[in-house]
C-alpha cells in the first residue's frame, strides 16, 4: 500500500482521459472513437490502482466494464431517466435528501475518487447540492430539530474525497445533536482506492461518538487485493461496521458464479454483504441492466449455494416509496 498521505496524490493522478486508457490497457484502437464521445457525456475518471486489476487487452473484463465509456451511453430509452429515483422532490436544503424515516442522505461532496458509468446520479445537479462547509449548519439544524432522525448518511459523489481535517469538523459539529446514534459513510474509494484508509482516517473515525458504518460498493471479487484487504482489516480493528452494497450489471456479474465468490470474497475481507440492487434506471446506463426473470433466477441460485448469512438482499428503489423494495424470490 502507497504512504500514509499518498491518496490525495493517487488521486489526482488517475486516469481521466480515454486515450491514456487506451494505451494502458492495449485495448483495440476501433473503440476510442465512442468512448471519447461517451466520456462527454459522463466523464472518465479511474485510479491507477484499480487499473492494475483490469486484465490488458480484455473489452469484456468485468472492472472494466465498469469504467469503460461506450457508444450505448447515447442511446435514448424508453422508461430511463436522468433523475430515475425522483430525489429532487426529497431535497429540503442543498446537500439533504431525506427519503426514509429515521435517517438523512448528506451529499457530503459532488465528485467521486471513480466514475462508475452505470452511476444513478450521473445527472445529478450537484453544483446546486454542494453546500460546502458554509452550508452545512442548515443541515446540520434540519437534522437538530427533527428527533426521529437517528442516522446520518454520508454520500455524494463519494465523501471520503473530503481530508480526514473536514471530515472532522464535520464530526464535531455533529456531535452536538444528541439523537444522532449512527453515522453511515457510503464510499466507494475503500475498494478503488484503499490508500484513502490512512492513520489518519483510522483515528478519527474510531474516535466518533456516533456507531461508525462504513457500506463499501463492490460489485465482483476481482476487486477485492491485498490492499483493499489491509484496509479492511484496519477498519474492523477500529470498530467499524464493514458492510457492503452491489448492483447487478450485465457483463459485469450476471452470473451466479461470480455473485457467489463475490459474497465470498467479500466475507473473507471482513465485508458483510448487504445489498444487491438491481440498476436505478437511469439515462445512459441501459445496456446494463438484466431482465427480472435473469434475475430472480439468480437470487434463486445464490440462495441454494450460499449459507443465508452470505446472500445480500436483492433490492431495488421505488421514488416515492417509505423504503427500499425487496424482490421476491420466486418459488
Amino acid at each position: 500500500m502507497n504512504s500514509e498521505k499518498g491518496w490525495e496524490k493517487a488521486l489526482q493522478e488517475a486516469v481521466t482521459s480515454p486515450e491514456e486508457l487506451w494505451y494502458l490497457l492495449e485495448l483495440d484502437p476501433n473503440l476510442l472513437p465512442a468512448a471519447k464521445s461517451a466520456a462527454k457525456l459522463f466523464p472518465l475518471k479511474v485510479p491507477r490502482s484499480f487499473l492494475a486489476r483490469i486484465k490488458k487487452g480484455d473489452a469484456l473484463d468485468p472492472l472494466l466494464r465498469q469504467i469503460l465509456p461506450l457508444d450505448a451511453e447515447h442511446a435514448v430509452v424508453s422508461g430511463y431517466t436522468r433523475d430515475p429515483l425522483e430525489e429532487a422532490s426529497v431535497n429540503p436544503i442543498p446537500g439533504l435528501l431525506h427519503k426514509y424515516q429515521g435517517r438523512v442522505l448528506f451529499t457530503f461532496v459532488g465528485s467521486c475518487g471513480i466514475n462508475c458509468r452505470y452511476c444513478f446520479r450521473r445527472h445529478f445537479p450537484y453544483a446546486e447540492n454542494n453546500p460546502g462547509t458554509q452550508g452545512w449548519d442548515k443541515a446540520l439544524a434540519y437534522i437538530a430539530n427533527d428527533s426521529s432522525i437517528h442516522e446520518v448518511i454520508l454520500s455524494g459523489g463519494d465523501p471520503l474525497i473530503a481530508n480526514d481535517k473536514t471530515l472532522a469538523v464535520f464530526s464535531e459539529k455533529l456531535n452536538a445533536i444528541p439523537h444522532v446514534k449512527r453515522l453511515r459513510i457510503h464510499s466507494r474509494m475503500p475498494i478503488a482506492l484503499p490508500e484513502r484508509i490512512s492513520s489518519e482516517f483510522i483515528t478519527w473515525i474510531s474516535q466518533l461518538k456516533q456507531k461508525p458504518i462504513l457500506v463499501t460498493h463492490c460489485n465482483h471479487a476481482q476487486e477485492i487485493n491485498s490492499d483493499v484487504k489491509e484496509a479492511m482489516q484496519r477498519l474492523t480493528k477500529a470498530g467499524v461496521v464493514l458492510l457492503n452494497q452491489a448492483v447487478l450489471l450485465k457483463g459485469v456479474n450476471d452470473n451466479a458464479d461470480a455473485l457467489v465468490n463475490l459474497s465470498e470474497s467479500l466475507f473473507d475481507a471482513g465485508i458483510q454483504p448487504y445489498y444487491l440492487h438491481l440498476l436505478d434506471k437511469v439515462e445512459g446506463a441501459a445496456h446494463f441492466d438484466l431482465p427480472l426473470t435473469q434475475v430472480q433466477k439468480l437470487q434463486s441460485e445464490m440462495n441454494q449455494r450460499l449459507s443465508g448469512f452470505l446472500v445480500p438482499k436483492f433490492a431495488y428503489e421505488v421514488a416515492g416509496a417509505a423504503s427500499k423494495q425487496a424482490l421476491i424470490m420466486q418459488m
